[in-house]
């Protein structure tokens, strides 16, 4: 890239959104990552959940990373994170779910190992045209011990295929989470969140 990074805030966020600072009875924070391949819609899961602006470091897409960045599949695409995005979802009084969205490059692998430093748990977004594209996001999360769970995002372009050929193409284990939502859709979004929220859960209450 030819320039650092625009740290920029995004026009997306509610009207009605909290202050930018936590109250004071918040006692728990929880740090989960949005991961998934190159243009697979992380921003925009992030910022459509995100009760405050969204931290989006992106960058318009050059010559030089055409080499690089496959293109097939979003050839629309002009933009690309470069860095990370970040969003802030209060659950209560008491705990707050901090959302790093990851680059979906694997030129970025050495940043996104940082991001994943004291994260419990990853939502994998997929795309059913580009399911080989998510097997080495997956396998990071495994080498880390990230538990995690996925979510068909929807493209009105992409196919539709049955869960369980879905779960097969992407060899899940049957514990795993597998859900479908819009990444624009605050409604679909929270519920893919809820499948990954719960997921940890389950695990903690297993392990203890």
């Amino acid at each position: 890239m030819d320039s650092a990074p625009a740290f920029d805030a995004a026009e997306t966020a509610p009207e009605t959104a909290p202050p930018a600072y936590l109250p004071e009875t918040v006692r728990t924070a929880v740090k989960l990552l949005v991961v998934g391949h190159f243009a697979v819609g992380k921003t925009t899961f992030v910022g459509t959940l995100s009760e405050i602006r969204p931290l989006r470091t992106e960058e318009l897409m050059t010559q030089a990373g055409a080499v690089v960045d496959d293109l097939a599949g979003v050839p629309d695409k002009t933009t690309t994170t470069v860095a990370m995005d970040f969003g802030r979802l209060t659950l209560s009084d008491r705990l707050v779910l901090y959302l790093f969205g990851t680059p979906g490059q694997s030129r970025f692998e050495r940043l996104w190992h940082d991001l994943a430093r004291g994260a419990l748990g990853a939502l994998v977004l997929v795309d059913t045209a580009r399911l080989k594209q998510s097997f080495e996001v997956m396998d990071l999360l495994e080498r880390h011990g990230l538990p995690y769970a996925v979510a068909v995002n929807r493209f009105e372009t992409a196919p539709a295929f049955p869960d369980q050929e879905v779960r097969e193409a992407l060899d899940l284990l049957p514990e795993t989470p597998l859900v479908t939502c819009d990444a624009r859709d605050q409604a679909s979004s929270t519920r893919a969140l809820i499948a990954l929220v719960d997921h940890l859960i389950s695990l903690d209450q297993e392990s203890a």
